[in-house]
């Protein structure tokens, strides 16, 4: 009888040790981005004043929603159409908390149309706790954040259809948007409404620069919730992240510089570029 007999594995061999030198530069980059962050962090909870760049159209949601108020019509807040795993919906959510604080304290309606269940359900948490903490839970009403539909264009038809209706005095756009997004602001437009936008997506920034007072372009949209909160956990997060950018872009330059006089080996060796 013929017996198969199968070579003891060799036994596993650590080459080049337990550390990867090469990537020492990834390791000095995550010890100084972190350690940025929590400066920044620490810094924004002791009350220091940290510096962060106007963003009129953010300014302008407060005077939006006075308008509103001294007019007596509702504020219609439209939280982009993707549902909610998408970072620009949850952003779009977290600037609806500080726009339902305005409106609850101004006592001014607030009309947010969504497309998604879950959003439906995220919308009204966010909604009814911020109408808590300005002391109005009974000024809350469930049906502020409303389910209108579920397809793209019969969303934007039903939201067309509220704002020529209602005419509400702000319209505020903040999350994803595709092809509605034109026939969203020339309607609101159409309807004497202030309008407030931001996206992140490029392609859609055209039609809300054109129809829109406001807009918000690519990061102030993400940059937002710290901006109008003032929390310091996001202010220190959005202060590193700028810190972090800033250095990122200098050393970019240099190393550009060093290349261009041909001294730049020693560089390359640092960052480990062409592992």
């Amino acid at each position: 009888m013929a017996f198969l007999v199968f070579p003891a594995p060799a036994a596993a061999q650590i080459e080049g040790g337990i550390f990867r030198t090469e990537r020492t530069a990834v390791l000095i980059f995550v010890i100084l981005f972190s350690a940025v962050i929590l400066t920044y962090t620490r810094w924004a909870k002791q009350g220091k004043k940290l510096f962060i760049r106007k963003i009129a159209g953010l300014d302008a949601v407060e005077e939006a929603v006075g308008r509103a108020t001294e007019m007596g019509k509702p504020v219609l807040f439209i939280p982009g159409i993707s549902e909610i795993d998408e970072i620009e919906t949850i952003a779009g959510v977290s600037i609806l908390g500080r726009v339902a604080r305005i409106t609850a304290q101004y006592e001014t309606p607030l009309i947010v149309p969504v497309r998604y269940p879950m959003i439906l359900a995220a919308g009204q948490e966010v909604v009814e706790q911020a109408y808590t903490e300005m002391g109005k839970k009974d000024a809350y009403n469930q049906d502020i954040v409303r389910y209108v539909a579920g397809e793209q264009f019969a969303f934007t038809a039903t939201v067309n259809g509220i704002m020529m209706r209602d005419k509400p005095a702000a319209n505020i756009y903040m999350g994803a948007f595709f092809a509605e997004s034109l026939l969203l602001a020339e309607t609101g437009n159409a309807a004497g409404s202030i309008q407030i936008a931001g996206t992140a997506r490029p392609e859609q920034l055209p039609f809300f620069v054109a129809a829109c007072d406001y807009t918000l372009m690519g990061e102030e949209l993400y940059a937002a919730s710290s901006y109008l909160s003032h929390e310091p956990l996001l202010l220190g997060g959005l202060k590193g992240q700028d810190f972090i950018k800033v250095l990122i872009v200098a050393v970019i330059a240099v190393g550009s510089i060093l290349f261009s006089f041909g001294v730049g080996e020693n560089f390359k060796q640092i960052f480990g570029a062409g592992q």
